[in-house]
């Protein structure tokens, strides 16, 4: 979420409609119109507050239906299997698969097969909420594409690989690989392309290369055979951005591995010594003059820095006086400041320095909030913020007009979320700030040339359109091309015989290398170039690795679809773990795991969001250890008090749900790993992280006191049962922790807090229906949901789910709770409650359908409507994925899977990219709760230390298959039962399994007695493989879970099958 102390605007609307309020709720108190809780209702004790157990109702039926009433396909259509969903047509538009390799940067594949986007070249790019409604155009910074030629009736048909070649495309995409099928009724080779990079899970390095793969599969439709010629070409794109390296590309052979292009740089030779430095602008002083002013944002003058609204932080810059048209915009409100406009403009200037240097932050918009560079009255450069207070030093490139007469004009034309600019100190001089962020390499590469007719490199097009050119050149260009321009342009052409209604394959492949990542305050650097150093190394490797990487890619792929549950979700479980492959995800130069909430969208690898997430953890276990060493208890640890930092080096605060979620990721942690060595590295200040928290108790009844900062950006006063019960779940968490690390006292300081907490939190907090949030007097004005039925009231017992701790809170009351929230919060579409309740973002919109995050069903309605509080009107994925997981493991099976549905049916293709999930910023991280969906549908829980694995699959168990991870391996695990007979298989597919326990769940009533188990060998095809043996095993039966204990722990390979047998006595 935004940051509390931030830059604030998230809202589209007014804070206050309370015309609106008063007839759709003509019932409500005096808490909600008056927009502050009465001070005399709040002096009242818990839930004897009028309000706060069920009774007068608000009308809140009106807007949110009790009964849901989906039409009985589309309740049909959760739990049917299906069939792979492709899309075409108009529904191309918006797709934006990532395709390039973890924590590598962004590369999106589109709906019609064309590569754009390109976020590789450490440039600042952020993001906001915005996009949800507004979904980006596709675009390329640089010029890319494949194209094939064949010879038709008419002559040579030339046709790029994008909606401008064919006539029928259509995509797939099975993240981590993206197809793109195209024909055309005209053209007789239809092509099939599938895109990706490398990913293994478990394989983390593997999985992080910076290169995109395209497989091209020509099919010739004709009986006869035909020739064909296939292009690939790429802009040099090394310096474009900074200006400064000079472009320089060449051909590479390496025989039986690839051909290539390699676009890499020189530094240039100055033509003069550095002269020295001109301050041109400081802002040190109270007017603007000599510089023109239009409108009034900017004020009359640079504003002090003691006059900043202190919500807007430490801007950066240097001296006294800055400016920011925020701060110096006439306005009570953010919102009113963010809402006014103006420019200023320098007076004229010469340009004789190589570079402008000057401090930038504010908004991201694209000419409305940016400093332009004119030249000759013309713009021909632009920086924009970064949607962000602080100011960074940022530079113009001036080399290409010195001697010209320029001026600078800042603009801040934007008027809504971040509209306003930041800007200081402006120099000119000749020496860079740094070493350019876009200096580096990328080659376009051609793997097996040899098994091709004919291939030429062509490292200097000339000018003219693409792809044309490539097919009308003959023989080859000289290496420096008189017409090749300042940019160089690339190109592979390679040529093929298809046979009669046959078919082959060419393998492109695009890799990058830009190291000079930087970001605020971190350690500089990408990890990917401590293992290569140069995009023609990475190419190498995935040459001499190809078969491996690719196979196992594919391996994975079908493991994952290879199931019984529907495409649907499984679709939407897993596409989120693309995350890891957008600009949210960095691994950096030192090893450290390094995350955004959203792509540039608030820093820290924020440990409130990111305890939601569940994807990495069971994908790349190796992250998100590193993650709890290097940061958690690492650089944002306190170890003098156990506090952790929830944004590490980024602020000096710390958040419930953050600390909670971060003692219970650790256990996840260790129970994704294949000993206790990692915990105990980490045991000492687990237990100050968890005693920290508990001071929090100051009464010792188990619920939390004092300011409780959360992920909501706000501190909550009071006793809140969502806060309160991760609070258990952690100290669930560090019992069983304890008691692995011989720690048996601090078990029992755990579980006796533990105990108190859930009695008073049962007993307090439950009003009958569902968990409410009990306001501190003290505090009457502090945001909450108060009498309100919240999405996260029982986030603890979801947790502990995730990661088998079993119950912490009362079985009716929570499922009491989840009913509530079906019946008050889920509805088919927003469209009434948002008129209703216009304040907040849009993450759902009229038309479609979601959880709202909190409302209030009965009067009085206590709630605080000011600032953040509109959070509570929104529809956020992350919060409703791991509500559907919660109701999955209690039993409301069909409620969760149509919650799930609801977020897929809001990002459906027609509507915005499906592959990128938005809070308040893209490829939001928290949307990788979407794993725990899948995690709950399979009733899996792994604990590698102890060699334990269960499975109590919720959907069609008679019949289900689906995949698996562990510490060290991942496969398939299928169940079946006929009456007579349950039988499962536990199938390895890559690495190994250490095996000691095996739990599974049979029908109610059915009791197994006898046991068969055999170790069979991987076969292939119709062939089910060899029994290689018989495996000893105890049969252990309780109620309806079956645990198979075996003696020796049994080591599984990759290729070997597990198989159960269980059948009752005869």
């Amino acid at each position: 979420m935004q940051l509390a102390t931030g830059k604030a605007n998230y809202f589209s609307a007014p804070l206050a409609n309370i015309c609106i309020l008063s007839r759709a709720f003509p019932l409500l108190g005096a808490g909600l119109l008056g927009l502050v809780m009465s001070s005399s209702l709040a002096g009242q004790p818990g839930l004897g507050l009028p309000g706060f157990r069920p009774g007068e109702t608000t009308g809140l039926e009106k807007l949110v239906p009790p009964e849901k009433n989906f039409p009985p396909d589309w309740l049909a259509d959760l739990t049917r299997r299906g069939s792979p969903q492709w899309y075409e047509g108009e529904e191309l538009r918006w797709i934006g698969l990532p395709v390039g390799g973890i924590c590598a940067g962004q590369v999106y594949l589109g709906g019609d097969g064309r590569l754009w986007h390109w976020d590789i070249f450490n440039l600042p790019v952020h993001t906001g909420h915005q996009l949800y409604a507004k979904p980006p155009e596709p675009s390329s910074p640089i010029e890319q594409g494949f194209a094939v030629a064949v010879e038709g009736p008419e002559g040579l048909q030339i046709r790029p690989l994008d909606r401008r070649g064919f006539r029928h495309i259509r995509f797939r995409g099975e993240y981590p690989i993206g197809i793109v099928e195209y024909r055309d009724p005209d053209c007789p080779v239809a092509v099939r392309l599938e895109a990706f990079s490398p990913f293994i899970p478990l394989a983390a390095e593997d999985s992080a290369l910076p290169v995109t793969v395209v497989e091209l599969t020509l099919q010739n439709l004709q009986s006869e055979p035909i020739s064909c010629r296939v292009a690939g070409w790429l802009e040099n794109p090394v310096g474009k951005f900074s200006g400064v390296p000079k472009p320089v590309s060449h051909k590479v052979e390496e025989p039986g591995r690839f051909v290539a292009i390699e676009h890499t740089f020189e530094r240039p030779s100055p033509d003069r010594p550095p002269q020295p430095d001109i301050l041109f602008e400081d802002f040190e002083r109270p007017t603007y003059d000599p510089w023109s002013v239009e409108g009034d944002a900017f004020g009359t003058g640079p504003v002090l820095r003691s006059e900043i609204p202190s919500y807007q932080g430490d801007v950066g810059g240097e001296g006294l006086r800055v400016v920011n048209s925020h701060a110096s915009a006439p306005g009570s409100t953010i919102a009113e400041k963010d809402s006014r406009t103006g420019t200023l403009t320098s007076p004229p200037f010469k340009i004789e320095r190589d570079f402008i240097h000057l401090y930038i932050g504010g908004g991201a918009h694209a000419d409305r909030t940016c400093v332009q560079l004119l030249v000759d009255d013309k713009v021909v450069a632009s920086l924009t913020g970064a949607n962000d207070n602080r100011m960074r030093l940022r530079s113009f490139s001036t080399r290409n007009w010195l001697g010209k007469t320029a001026r600078l004009r800042i603009l801040d034309l934007h008027s809504g979320s971040w509209g306003n600019i930041g800007v200081d100190h402006i120099v000119f001089s000749d020496r860079p700030l740094e070493v350019p962020l876009d200096e580096g390499s990328m080659v376009l590469g051609l793997l097996e040339p040899e098994k091709l007719h004919r291939v030429k490199l062509l490292p200097h097009l000339p000018t003219g359109p693409l792809p044309e050119i490539l097919f009308e050149l003959s023989g080859e260009l000289p290496s420096q091309d008189p017409l090749s321009g300042s940019r160089p342009r690339g190109g592979i052409l390679a040529e093929m015989e298809l046979p009669p209604n046959g078919s082959r394959k060419i393998v492109f492949a695009i890799a990058w290398h830009f190291p000079n990542l930087r970001l605020d305050r971190l350690p500089p650097g990408r990890y990917y170039a401590q293992r290569f150093s140069s995009a023609r190394e990475v190419l190498a490797y995935l040459a001499r690795e190809y078969a491996r990487l690719a196979g196992q890619t594919r391996l994975w792929r079908d493991t994952w679809y290879e199931s019984t549950l529907p495409y649907w979700f499984l679709d939407r479980t897993f596409l989120n773990t693309s995350i890891l492959a957008t600009s949210t995800c960095h691994w950096l130069g030192n090893g450290r795991f390094y995350a955004w909430e959203g792509v540039g969208c608030c820093p820290g690898t924020c440990t409130h969001v990111w305890h939601y997430a569940q994807a990495v953890a069971r994908l790349f276990p190796q992250l998100e250890r590193s993650l709890r060493e290097m940061v958690d208890f690492g650089v944002a640890f306190d170890p003098e008090t156990g506090r952790i930092r929830f944004r590490a080096e980024h602020n000096n605060h710390w958040a419930v749900d953050g600390q909670a979620g971060c003692i219970l990721r650790t256990y996840r942690e260790h129970l994704m790993s294949p000993d206790d060595a990692f915990l105990r590295r980490l045991w000492p200040r687990v237990v100050q992280a968890l005693r920290f928290l508990a001071s929090r108790d100051a009464d010792g009844d188990g619920i939390l006191d004092g300011p409780q900062h959360n992920t909501l950006d706000a501190d909550w006063f009071g006793q809140s049962p969502w806060l309160s019960s991760m609070y258990l779940a952690a100290l669930r968490a560090g019992e069983e922790m304890a008691l692995r690390m011989d720690d048996p006292a601090f078990a029992q300081w755990c579980r006796e807090r533990f105990l108190i907490g859930k009695k008073s939190i049962e007993t307090r907090l439950f009003n009958g229906e569902y968990f409410v949030h009990i306001p501190d007097p003290a505090h009457p004005d502090a945001i909450g949901s108060y009498n309100g039925c919240h999405i996260d009231q029982v986030l603890g017992q979801a947790w502990a789910f995730q990661v088998g701790l079993g119950r912490i809170l009362d079985a009716d009351q929570v499922r009491s709770a989840l009913r509530s929230l079906w019946r008050y919060n889920v509805t088919p579409d927003v469209g009434p409650y948002r008129q209703a309740f216009p304040q907040g973002r849009w993450f759902a919109l009229p038309g479609e359908g979601g959880v709202i995050m909190c409302t209030w069903p009965y009067a009085p309605v206590y709630r605080v409507q000011k600032g953040f509080d509109a959070y509570f009107n929104e529809c956020m994925n992350g919060f409703e994925y791991f509500l559907a997981s919660h109701m999955i493991a209690e039993g409301m099976i069909q409620e969760g899977l149509a919650i799930t549905r609801l977020v897929h049916d809001r990002y459906h293709p027609a509507r915005r990219n499906p592959y990128n999930e938005i809070e308040c910023g893209a490829h939001y991280a928290r949307s990788m709760a979407s794993y725990a969906v899948f995690l709950a549908v399979c009733g899996f829980h792994y604990d590698g230390p102890r060699g334990f694995l269960a499975f109590a699959p919720r959907l069609s168990p008679e019949n289900f298959r689906a995949a698996f991870t562990a510490a060290e391996g991942w496969g398939s695990f299928a169940q079946q039962f006929s009456g007579e007979r349950f039988t499962a298989q536990l199938e390895l597919r890559w690495g190994r399994l250490r095996l000691q326990t095996l739990q599974l769940e049979v029908p109610p009533g059915w009791t197994p007695t006898q046991l068969e188990i055999s170790l069979r060998s991987q076969g292939t095809g119709n062939d089910p493989g060899e029994i290689l043996r018989a495996v000893p095993a105890q049969l252990h039966v309780e109620d309806h879970r079956v645990r198979i204990e075996f003696p020796e722990p049994i080591d599984l390979q990759a290729g070997q099958t597990l198989e159960v047998g269980l059948t009752p006595h005869r």
